[in-house]
Order: structure tokens, then sequence, then C-alpha cells
């Protein structure tokens, strides 16, 4: 059993979109909208609104993709809606900058279409990937979308200095080209790949030992997710307030965790193919707990280069198996609606960490923020303990197919 890395690269195609994005309206919007004397509050709750927007619609398109049967398949339609309307109103958003009106209605309209389609583009991958091979396929669905942030970061940096509208005609641009190559190279079979035993497909979702391991892992999945938003969202504050070094600083040191991440987002797969699911992701969030607790006590920048970059190493064996993991739950009829859960809690996790830990920074200062992650993912891998579901089929365990990976 071989993965297709070509058409799995294809795939990750929608997900690269959705980082170059996401990187860039990051960088520039909230510039835009403090040009209107908005406060921070209001900013703040502007820029929440793609994980609002994820939260409430992601779920709903992922399911109706399960449903959908057209000559174009079942999640195809919704790329073909979602990414070229994306791009349009991605197009737009420097040209609505001098109206506030204007440019909430092009912020509304990207949140929405970007909704529209990335559910159904990460089911894509389970939908044309054997069970087995999935995690592995996750981390080049992974890795492609850390090659659209920092991509994304580098046109950026050489675009806006070129004119303010030319980062956004570029992306949106590659939106377009990417949904040409994969509306033509992608053939999504009539009949979804589901290699799950018989048995397993017979019991579907109504097996109750399965239904409370997906509760368990989506309540491992929040609170997780809640450690590393708060981390990811506050940690300038905390080099500032702590460490008493510049942002630059504090960026150096978050971009060790993002380059880890992205060199080890295959490998995790691979790991887990050897080792289990579980196994891999318990063994992320020890090494995670371990990062977040000697960052309680380490304040040298030097060592904490170090430590970061174990975080970033953590949360890939954490990350890339955990979303073949809750679609692992269900027959090839559900993917849409199980990806629509996994993103449902993870950016629930986005919305409610910044506010609580802020709240919380407010009366026990910025020094908590290790404290905090540290203890949201104790409590991450208790739930990840109660999972007993979830693992790809035992037939990759057979003959020599545990050393496929390294093929050429």
């Amino acid at each position: 059993m071989k993965l297709d890395y070509k058409k799995t690269m294809l795939v990750g195609l929608g997900f690269f979109t959705v980082s170059l994005v996401w990187t860039i309206y990051n960088v520039a919007v909230p510039l835009y909208l403090k040009e209107f004397a908005l406060s921070g509050a209001v900013i703040g709750f502007i820029m929440a609104l793609d994980n609002i927007f994820a939260v409430v619609f992601q779920p709903i398109f992922g399911t109706l993709s399960d449903r959908t049967n057209t000559r174009y398949g079942r999640r195809m339609p919704y790329l073909l809606v979602g990414i070229p309307l994306a791009a349009i109103s991605f197009f737009i958003i420097p040209f609505t900058r001098q109206s506030l009106p204007l440019l909430m209605i092009a912020v509304i309209f990207l949140n929405f279409f970007m909704s529209v389609y990335r559910s159904p583009a990460v089911a894509l991958m389970p939908d044309l990937t054997p069970r087995a091979l999935r995690s592995k396929a996750n981390g080049i669905i992974n890795f492609m979308g850390g090659l659209g942030t920092a991509i994304a970061y580098l046109v950026s940096w050489l675009l806006f200095k070129m004119g303010e509208f030319y980062p956004y005609v570029t992306v949106a641009g590659a939106m377009i080209i990417t949904i040409i190559v994969m509306y033509n190279f992608i053939k999504e079979p009539e009949t979804p790949v589901d290699d799950a035993p018989e048995e397993q497909k017979q019991k579907g979702e109504h097996d109750k030992g399965k239904t409370l391991s997906l509760i368990f892992l989506l309540l491992a999945i929040f609170f997780w997710f809640t450690g590393f938003n708060a981390i990811e969202t506050f940690f300038s504050t905390y080099g500032e307030a702590v460490l008493g070094v510049d942002k630059s600083v504090s960026s150096q040191l978050l971009l060790s965790v993002s380059i880890l991440f992205l060199i080890f987002a295959m490998p995790a797969g691979i790991v887990s193919r050897r080792f289990g699911r579980k196994n891999t992701i318990l063994t992320g969030l020890c090494l995670f707990i371990f990062t977040c607790v000697s960052l309680i006590f380490i304040k040298k920048v030097a060592i904490m280069y170090f430590l970061l970059g174990l975080g970033g190493i953590s949360w890939a064996l954490i990350n890339i198996n955990s979303y073949p993991m809750v679609v692992e739950m269900t027959s090839s009829g559900g993917v849409g609606k199980y990806t629509g859960y996994y993103y449902l809690f993870s950016m629930l996790a986005a919305i409610i960490s910044p506010i609580l830990y802020g709240f919380l920074a407010d009366m026990l200062g910025d020094g908590f923020l290790f404290i905090y992650a540290a203890v949201a993912l104790v409590i991450a891998l208790f739930f990840m303990m109660l999972v007993k579901h979830g693992e790809a089929p035992m037939e990759e365990k057979k003959g020599f197919e545990n050393l496929e990976h390294m093929e050429s």
C-alpha cells in the first residue's frame, strides 16, 4: 500500500490557499481597521470573525458535502463555488479600505466563502486516501498549509512595498489557478475510498464506544488548541512583559515552532504508522507539557529557542494525527460531517481561549501564560487517554508494509 504523493499534494492545494489568504489578511486588515479609530475590542471581534464563521458554517457545509451527489463529485462543487468567490472577496479588500461599511462587506463575504469550501476541501483527503495512510497524507496536507504561510509572509514582505493591492492580486490569482488545477487533475471516485472492516461499516456511527471515543477526542482537541492558541496569541505580550524582549525577538522565537512543525509534519504521519496514532499523540502531548512546564522557569532566550522548537515537533505529533483519528470513526458517508466536528472544536478553542486567558492574565499577570497552556494540555492528555478508537486498520502492520515509507 503506497501513498500517492502527487494526488495528495494536489488535494493539499485547497489548504494551501487557506493559509495564503489568512496570513496576509491577519497582517493587513487590523491596520486598515485601526485607521477608523476603532477600539481594540472591536478590532479583535472583527478579526475573530473567521473563527466564528468556521464554528457556524464549516460543520454545515461539511455535512452538506456528504449528501451532495453531482457529476462534479461531492466536494468539488463547494470548491468550485467557494474558492473563486473567496478570491474575488479577497481581491476587493484593499479597494474598500477607505470605507468601513464596504470593508466590512468584503470581510464578511470573504469569511463566508472561505467557510464554504474549507471542510469539503479537507474532506477530499480521506475520500481519496486509504485509512492506513491518512496520517501520512495529513502530514503532507499540513506541510502544504505551512508552505502557504511561509510564501504569504514572503509575498507580503516583497509586494506590499510595490503597492497595497499587489499581494491581494497575487493571492487571488493563485486561488483561481488552484481551483483550475484541482478541477482538472483531481477526480473524485464515485465511491470514496473506505477500506474499513465490514463489521465496522455495519456499526457505522451507532457504536456507543466509538461515540464516547469521538467525544473524548474532540474534548482533547479543544483543550490542546486552547493551550496552543494562548501561546500563539499572547507570546509577544509575554516576551515584552516577562522576557523584556522586542516583538521581533518574540516573532523569531515563535518562528522556531513553525519551522520545526513544518519539518516534522510528514515524519509525524510516518511515525504514527509504526507506533499508532494515539501513542504518537500522547507522546506529543507529554513533550509539549514538558516544554510548557520548562518555560515556566526558563527565561533565557537561547534555551527558549530549543524548547519552543521541541514544542513545534510536539505540535506536529499531535496535530497531524488528530484529524485522521476523527474521520476514522465514521464511514465514507460521514467524512464531511466529522471534518466539521473537528473544526468546530478547534475553532471554538480559538475563540474562547484568548478571551479566557486575557481575563486570567489581567488578574494573575503575563507570566501565567505557560502555566495556563500546561494545564490545558494536561486536561487534553487526560481526555486523550480515554480514547479507544481511531487507529488505522491493523492491515497496515502486515508483511513489509511498514517499510513502505522508506521507498522513494
